[in-house]
């Protein structure tokens, strides 16, 4: 295989291979990909296999019924919609660069600083740039990681998953991610001396599911503090009903603090005077390496980093 880094130049890649790669990844069939990007069978069938001979690995594999992309084939797949993407905005960056800051930003979040760092660094770049078009995606650090190696994202401030790979990315660390209790307004506890661990173990909870960070950490602290974990539970992510939950029983729930201090804000819970001894792993910037980003996408950057320091 050619080790040369421009490799793609001597070989010419061409931007009707990458779609190919795209429509056989989604096909899983050379009829039906040649037929999505207005091909014949052999002209498609051609451009892969010249593709093949250029890098000396089996892209896909060949089934009775269809295609499968082999590991190779994966690692092209991936590769292919990155550039693609960074293609599709590049006009989009040229304009943004000779209007000012405009253009489109995509990011991802998860739920601790898309509470309390990303609206004061939104807020910010607003200001400088109106124009400057943001989608911001919340959910779990695994789905986003999906995003960004799919290059559907400029960036991302979560976590690298244990059972993920780091390879390809950089991450910047920001803060780590304490939790807390929060209840109802006017919840019993509230007004508890002295609150300690083994008076919650009894109590009826609203956890995220199991397997999740958050609910193994919460177990973990019970059992290092010899209590039995908590079997009075409803599982459920749902912010809404969660809230309608606690609003509505005596019913405990444990969330990050910046998030729980957000709702403690607006009167809607009340934090439980108690230190837990649970905290999360920490969350930074994670961006995928040699990516160049966009005018916009480096001025929020910027903006987050800046914004970060001041809170955490």
């Amino acid at each position: 295989m050619d080790t040369n880094p421009n490799w793609f130049l001597r070989a010419r890649l061409k931007t009707r291979q990458l779609l190919l790669l795209i429509a056989l990844d989604e096909q899983r069939n050379i009829h039906r990909a040649a037929e999505q990007l207005h091909m014949t069978q052999p002209a498609a069938s051609k451009q892969l296999k010249d593709l093949e001979e250029m890098l000396d690995v089996q892209l896909f594999e060949r089934l009775p019924r269809g295609m499968e992309p082999t590991i190779y084939g994966e690692t092209m797949i991936r590769h292919a919609r990155m550039a693609l993407t960074s293609l599709s905005l590049a006009h989009e960056d040229i304009v943004a660069i000779k209007a000012g800051l405009a253009g489109q930003v995509e990011i991802g979040t998860i739920m601790t600083p898309g509470m309390a760092l990303l609206p004061r660094a939104l807020s910010q770049v607003k200001q400088v740039a109106p124009r400057l078009r943001i989608g911001v995606q919340m959910e779990q650090s695994n789905v986003l990681m999906e995003q960004l190696q799919r290059g559907q994202l400029d960036f991302m401030i979560g976590r690298i998953p244990e059972r993920e790979s780091a390879a390809g990315l950089s991450y910047e660390e920001l803060s780590d991610e304490p939790a807390c209790a929060v209840v109802r307004s006017g919840h019993p506890l509230l007004a508890a001396a002295d609150l300690r661990l083994e008076d919650l173990a009894g109590q009826p909870w609203v956890l995220p599911p199991p397997g999740s960070i958050l609910r193994s950490r919460f177990e973990l602290m019970f059992r290092r503090a010899g209590l039995e974990v908590p079997v009075n539970v409803i599982d459920t992510t749902a912010v809404l009903l969660v809230t309608a939950l606690l609003q509505q029983t005596d019913a405990l729930n444990v969330m990050p603090i910046a998030v729980a201090r957000y709702y403690a804000s607006l009167n809607v819970l009340s934090i439980l005077p108690i230190e837990l001894p649970c905290r999360m792993d920490a969350f930074g910037i994670i961006t995928v390496d040699g990516h160049l980003p966009s005018p916009g996408a480096q001025l929020l950057l910027q903006t987050v980093r800046k914004v970060a320091k001041e809170i955490y």
